[in-house]
């Protein structure tokens, strides 16, 4: 490979050069079976929960969730397509807009919104086996909290098991991953079928959120604020997969051909989002009639459940979550912290890493001590990434035409180093995108500490990652008119 790479190699290792073409071997169906498993997931569950507390009505909430995931299927189609035409990941691609050294930003962080997922749904994961092992013992399992940790033993352990579970995925690699998600993609929608039956029999019928109207009609108790709740919602949606429009590459490097991952995601993406979000409600609705009252947690449904549903239900939200959360908060932060020193980790001790992260980090601490605000956080951070979304775009697209020199992409002194490995253009692109949004993100996430933004602020943040994308684009395109070297004639004899 030195051959081909002259000068420095610090940048290069194995996992991060380009795929070779015996290593792509997904087909379409493997992407949208990819997408089946991510998005059907309980915080994705959840969410149309969050819109209609929010006074939406049923058909509402899931409109706003398909439409928000049709419009983030955009970058990850137009990012994606670097990744299937050079079989390069994330943070090589962003080498090209944000310099060689540069770089190692937007990989980090990505990868730090990753940790924080990976971790919390770790802890997710664990207490799913705790919950599941307290139905089998017909009680609560226990004891005294751990001095120190604030958990009891049983929950630890649950932890632990979880996390090794998902360690014998890391060090099996990328291959074990694509298996797991086509596996179960069929038996997951297989599931959304039986849970609705299950539903339909025991309540007689849907229930009445479905035609329940919003809070938004004349008389209702948010008469003519849709509008106000409808666009930071929409931001949330979107927030919610924005970070893996980013590193969509590291998934698409494998694609046989670029109708494999235009089709596979098209088809994965927004429909199976929307129809979750619609058997969310239908099976809330349900709850409403059998319970009094609308349980929007699937773990505290499935424990509702009655004997061996109890045990099934349980069990595939634990293959579920494992199944998630490798694709969506894994695979990014492992090659994400192998670009940060090419020649120390590797793509495996990159996922070590992102593991060891998920347990020091205590998750359970965060989730108690923030009150849910970190989902508050992280979805808002993920809002902060946009910028970078809008600069690897435009860079691709606009200023080298998709035409990359790949080899140059791994050398210090190369063309993507401008100079002293940083392109100033992507930096300054990237805070004129960010800063707009920091004060209304810190009333957001902090509502205690910055209490007097202004509305202005406020309402910038309510269109976060659009602000931010569009900020970005316009300004890293007016920086870099002229500057691009032709990819072709740069290249080495």
């Amino acid at each position: 490979m030195s051959k081909e790479l002259p000068g420095s190699t610090q940048l290069w290792n194995e996992d991060l050069a380009p795929t070779t073409a015996a290593q792509r071997t997904w087909r379409w169906y493997h992407f949208a079976a990819l997408w089946v498993g991510m998005v059907m997931c309980i915080p994705a569950y959840t969410l149309s929960a969050s819109l209609i507390e929010g006074g939406m009505s049923g058909y509402q909430a899931v409109l706003t969730v398909f439409l928000a995931n049709a419009i983030v299927l955009l970058p990850m189609l137009l990012i994606g397509h670097a990744g299937t035409k050079y079989g390069i990941p994330y943070a090589v691609l962003a080498r090209s807009s944000f310099g060689t050294a540069g770089a190692r930003l937007p990989a980090l962080m990505r990868a730090i919104v990753a940790c924080g997922w990976y971790g919390i749904q770790t802890w997710f994961g664990g207490q799913m086996i705790y919950t599941l092992l307290g139905v089998m013992m017909g009680g609560e399992i226990g004891g005294a909290k751990i001095a120190g940790l604030g958990i009891n033993g049983a929950q630890l352990l649950c932890f632990l098991a979880f996390w090794g579970v998902q360690f014998w995925y890391i060090v099996h690699g990328m291959d074990a991953i694509r298996k797991l998600e086509t596996y179960t993609a069929p038996l997951k929608i297989l599931i959304c079928f039986v849970l609705l039956g299950w539903v339909y029999n025991k309540a007689g019928g849907f229930g009445d959120l479905l035609s329940a109207p919003s809070q938004f009609v004349e008389g209702g108790k948010k008469a003519g604020q849709f509008w106000s709740t409808f666009w930071p919602s929409l931001t949330a949606m979107v927030g919610f997969w924005a970070t893996l429009a980013l590193n969509i590459p590291d998934f698409t490097r494998f694609a046989k051909s670029q109708r494999d991952q235009v089709l596979g995601q098209s088809v994965g993406l927004p429909v199976p989002m929307g129809l979750l979000a619609m058997m969310a409600v239908i099976v809330t609705s349900a709850t409403v009639v059998l319970y009094g009252k609308a349980i929007w947690d699937p773990v505290d449904l499935s424990s509702r459940m009655t004997g061996a549903a109890v045990l099934v239900a349980l069990l595939i939200l634990l293959i579920d979550t494992v199944s998630v959360n490798l694709a969506a908060n894994l695979v990014g932060p492992a090659y994400d912290f192998s670009s940060l020193a090419p020649k120390q980790i590797s793509y495996k001790v990159g996922g070590y890493i992102t593991a060891a992260i998920a347990i020091l980090m205590m998750p359970w601490k965060i989730l108690e001590s923030t009150q849910g605000y970190i989902f508050t956080w992280l979805i808002g951070y993920s809002a902060l990434l946009g910028p970078i979304a809008g600069i690897l775009i435009v860079d691709y697209y606009l200023v080298r035409k998709t035409e990359l020199n790949v080899g140059e992409l791994y050398r210090e002194d190369g063309q993507y180093s401008y100079g002293n490995g940083w392109n100033m253009a992507a930096l300054v692109a990237f805070v004129a995108g960010v800063l707009p949004n920091i004060p209304g993100f810190l009333n957001a996430a902090f509502p205690a500490s910055f209490q007097d933004v202004a509305s202005g602020f406020k309402t910038i943040y309510t269109y976060a990652w659009f602000v931010g994308i569009a900020v970005s684009a316009l300004v890293y395109g007016v920086m870099m008119k002229g500057k691009a070297v032709p990819a072709v004639r740069a290249a080495h004899p």
